[in-house]
């Protein structure tokens, strides 16, 4: 697979993930705790594939770079707000799991991506 096939893939990955952080904030409790996490998560979780997208035309390798280390970032993000939720048992962990294990390997992705650079 040369760049440009690995490029659109993950953006579409990353799309797909974004959709599934908002479906699964939808499950939060609808308190003031749950309401603060699932804004944080929202946001986190949809801006990895954004920022990833936009590395994808930038218009330097500066600049590539730190879009890139921004979607490292949010994905890490990502992650620590998965992991309170985890942790407060708000979900089930058949719902979660999935969504935790893609943070992860997206994270793994995005650092290895950003060390090469």
């Amino acid at each position: 697979m040369n760049n440009k096939d690995f490029a659109k893939k993950l953006e579409y990955r990353t799309q797909q993930f974004g959709i599934s952080i908002i479906k699964l904030s939808t499950l939060l409790p609808n308190t003031i705790e749950g309401k603060v996490i699932r804004n944080q998560i929202t946001k986190s979780g949809t801006s990895i594939g954004a920022n990833y997208r936009e590395a994808n035309r930038s218009r330097s390798k500066r600049d590539f770079k730190n879009k890139i280390k921004i979607s490292e970032s949010e994905a890490s993000e990502t992650e620590y707000w998965l992991g309170i939720i985890k942790h407060l048992e708000w979900m089930e962990n058949s719902k979660l799991e999935p969504v935790l294990s893609e943070t992860k390997e997206l994270l793994a992705l995005f650092t290895s991506i950003a060390n090469k650079l």
